[in-house]
């Protein structure tokens, strides 16, 4: 499966895809042309790297996540959900940031509203 078969199946842009492909998140083989070569089974991968980018995580810990998502459930060890728990964490904490940051904003709407002004 080319490049362009790739994009079209997963709606991922061929320039995303060879970012995928050059952070090691997925593998082409190369043809006597020099035209990368994709397995079909990458179509779901690149599906689930597109799951995992929307939840948050960036590229490495993307990374360190797909073996264990290759992995038989019997020979999991535990290190995805450590690292799902870690990124949730990370992003309770940024709410927690964005709700202080907010609540601030809207003491300095009330205090510096035009008198009669609905902050």
């Amino acid at each position: 499966m080319r490049i362009g078969e790739l994009a079209e199946a997963t709606g991922v842009s061929s320039r995303s895809l060879r970012y995928y492909e050059e952070h090691g998140l997925i593998r082409s083989e190369r043809t006597a042309g020099g035209w990368r070569d994709f397995d079909p089974s990458m179509v779901d991968r690149v599906v689930m790297i597109q799951h995992l980018f929307a939840a948050g995580l960036g590229s490495g810990t993307i990374d360190q996540v797909l073996p264990c998502l290759d992995a038989p459930v019997e020979e999991r060890n535990g290190e995805m959900e450590r690292l799902f728990a870690e990124q949730a964490e990370r992003l309770a904490a940024k709410q927690r940031d964005i709700e202080r940051e907010r609540e601030t904003l809207q003491a300095l709407r009330r205090e510096t509203a035009l008198p009669g002004a609905t902050p």
